[in-house]
């Protein structure tokens, strides 16, 4: 059982950058493919980015090409938590943003919300123009 809880959400202008942190608690954090997703108001929960460390010394990450250039995804496997750096910030960047864990998903899944088993309750991004 993993639990997820996501911090570091708030209310910033257009341009400015926000920094994102999931810690997990649980064991065998650095085996999970970690994701971030986000939903708009009234929209579908959508993908946002994913990593995975593949056990040695290689981190594979993927992106949504709405963010791709302005945020980055990374993890710290010491401290279990994942981060997501925020850049540039756009109004249609509002949303509440969750994170997600699942067992380690092949690349081509990073981006499917069914194939994460465990999700935070999100925190809330709201950009203002």
């Amino acid at each position: 059982q993993v639990q997820l809880v996501e911090t570091g959400g708030g209310l910033v202008q257009a341009g400015d950058s926000l920094r994102l942190s999931c810690a997990a608690s649980g064991r065998f954090f650095s085996s999970y493919t970690m994701g971030w997703f986000r939903r708009a108001p009234g929209k579908e929960r959508e993908f946002v980015a994913a990593i995975a460390w593949n056990g040695v010394s290689t981190t594979y990450t993927y992106y949504a090409d709405s963010v791709k250039g302005r945020f980055t995804i990374s993890r710290d496997n010491a401290k279990n938590t994942v981060y997501l750096e925020m850049n540039s910030l756009k109004p249609e960047d509002t949303a509440v943003y969750y994170c997600a864990a699942g067992s380690p998903l092949y690349y081509g899944d990073y981006a499917n919300m069914n194939k994460y088993d465990y999700w935070g309750q999100g925190t809330q991004v709201t950009v203002s123009s």
